[in-house]
């Protein structure tokens, strides 16, 4: 078998270990046997149990930003663009739970370097987030959008929601991708709406 093929098997092994079992408690020995190879070779190949979580981050985290990327449809009105996206990113989640925790929940709490590796997939989203905000500014064509600070914290907003609420998807097993996007466009988009017209709230 073809080592990169060979190597696949044993980060789909690995994914599946340090989603269900958790980072610390997976050992390289259970990955192994359920790659169906020997301990020696995934050390062979993949190095050390820290390298091969790191591998296997940066695997979903691009599977993930490729599988957004792929279903927004260029040219099409922003609200559209951005509801392509989040029905995508929510459907990852839900169809590759083990990745999703890998990412969302075991990464996160294990400090550096895999903190970082997240934080670098997250920051891609956020940046594609953000030329959507832009483009829908662009489409309002009304004095007093929001500037690049306001569309800046507004993605981070966006990210955040969406991150909280495709972990409580997937805990729940029965929100749909399709409804959870749709109540993260009611919840934010109108009020977006409104923000990209120049529409502000005030205290006062």
């Amino acid at each position: 078998m073809p080592r990169a093929v060979r190597e696949q098997q044993m980060m789909d092994a690995a994914v599946r270990t340090f989603g269900r079992r958790g980072y610390r408690a997976a050992s390289m020995a259970e990955i192994a046997e359920l790659a169906g190879v020997s301990k020696p070779l995934v050390y062979l190949y993949l190095h050390s149990k820290e390298e091969l979580f790191t591998a296997c981050i940066r695997r979903e985290a691009q599977a993930l930003l490729a599988a957004v990327e792929r279903a927004v449809e260029p040219g099409l009105p922003a609200d559209r663009q951005l509801w392509a996206g989040l029905t995508a990113f929510f459907a990852y989640a839900a169809e590759h739970p083990d990745a999703w925790s890998v990412l969302h929940r075991q990464a996160r709490t294990h400090g550096e370097p895999f903190a970082l590796e997240v934080a670098a997939m997250r920051d891609e989203i956020v940046a594609f987030v953000a030329v959507l905000l832009e483009a829908a500014a662009g489409e309002a064509g009304s004095p007093g959008p929001p500037g690049e600070r306001d569309i800046a914290g507004l993605a981070q907003a966006l990210v955040g929601a969406a991150e909280s609420l495709a972990a409580w998807a997937n805990e729940s097993g029965t929100v749909s991708a399709k409804e959870a996007a749709a109540t993260l466009m009611n919840f934010a988009w109108v009020g977006l709406g409104d923000l990209i017209k120049g529409e502000r709230w005030s205290p006062h």
